[in-house]
């Protein structure tokens, strides 16, 4: 099959998912952030599940009728790239072009955007969570497609490793999907703008990155890693994942509900009167436990597919650690300058940013 119309892969799946988040039915959920110059809460129409699960039925049927191969988006996947980039930078001219400047360089304006939240149809379409989904179904198009390749060149004797680190990435993208609305509660959503960073990082970095672990071990035959390590590596990544989800659950029940138990958690906080911070349960092992998790979790599925010592599947969790502490810093400042003398003292009772007794 020719693979130039892998150019326009990403933009046929992107508008599709486009189409398909406007027209599938979902939940009208009232968010965390408020809308610019007003009290008012912000809004969301939020289906990506079941946009998701389309997505996924309609490439299973190509792929089971002969109509497009299982491995298609593996074989054109540099095209595919290339597609998306070309879609990544027309998408920030034009969340960019349209509004006023709010730094003085351009450049700024271009990385980290200037528009904080985009809505059409009174919040039918929020920009931010389209991007969220249509980057983490991209990316599930790609690894099941990278899989299907590894399955069709080595048939039988194919790695039960990659399979594996398949499923717990599939794991990560419909735990988000599930809990979808708790990530109207967290960083992006209330302190990013809409720019290259949010939006090239989306349409290309997510789906085309995050499955770097794939790329590189798709065309390499089995390690015949031991079940007692395969067993390890998925404990690594379901403690990231206890890490990461937990202490993101806590803290959204907490904000809609103070007073609510989260598991057998009881709130402790501290206040100055005006505002609150939770000091315990995940919240008290670090200042960003769910950072550390989100690393877990990236080191637990490259781990599975049995190239330790190969570089390229590690970019995954060392891209985490480079934005993770990066952010940590960022959100530090932030919240320093946002809670003042409460802000130090939370500091105080949880010393740790983000590795319990080490960071």
């Amino acid at each position: 099959m020719d693979k130039t119309p892998g150019l326009l892969a990403p933009a046929l799946v992107y508008v599709l998912i486009f189409i398909l988040n406007i027209i599938l039915p979902g939940k009208w959920i009232t968010g965390y952030v408020t809308k610019t110059d007003s009290n008012e809460k912000m809004r969301y129409h939020l289906n990506g599940f079941a946009v998701f699960l389309v997505v996924v039925l309609i490439w299973f049927l190509l792929g089971y009728f002969n109509i497009v191969p299982f491995d298609w988006l593996y074989t054109c996947r540099w095209h595919g790239l290339a597609g998306a980039c070309t879609l990544g930078a027309i998408f920030t001219l034009a969340v960019i072009l349209p509004y006023p400047p709010v730094r003085k360089s351009i450049v700024s304006d271009i990385f980290l955007g200037r528009k904080e939240n985009i809505q059409f149809w009174k919040g039918r379409v929020d920009v931010k969570m389209w991007l969220y989904l249509a980057g983490a179904t991209m990316l599930e198009m790609n690894a099941l497609s990278f899989t299907a390749h590894h399955r069709i060149l080595f048939g039988d004797q194919a790695s039960t490793g990659i399979f594996l680190s398949t499923v717990l990435l599939t794991y990560f993208i419909v735990d988000y999907f599930t809990f979808e609305k708790v990530h109207l509660y967290t960083y992006d959503l209330f302190a990013e703008r809409v720019g290259f960073k949010l939006g090239w990082g989306c349409i290309v970095f997510y789906p085309y990155f995050y499955s770097v672990f794939l790329w590189s071990t798709a065309e390499l035959p089995d390690p015949h890693t031991p079940v007692w390590k395969l067993a390890v590596y998925v404990l690594i990544f379901f403690t990231g994942w206890v890490l990461s989800r937990g202490a993101n659950l806590q803290k959204y029940y907490f904000k809609i509900n103070p007073e609510r138990p989260f598991l057998w958690i009881v709130p402790e906080t501290i206040t100055d009167g005006n505002n609150t911070l939770l000091v315990n349960g995940f919240w008290g092992i670090s200042r960003h436990i769910n950072y550390l998790g989100e690393i877990l979790m990236a080191t637990g599925i490259i781990l599975c597919t049995g190239y330790p010592g190969l570089i390229w599947p590690w970019l995954y969790p060392l891209y985490y650690v480079i934005l993770l502490f990066s952010r940590q810093k960022d959100d530090d400042k932030r919240c320093a300058v946002k809670y003042g003398e409460l802000w130090k003292t939370y500091v105080k009772k949880v010393p740790c940013r983000i590795i319990p007794f080490v960071y």
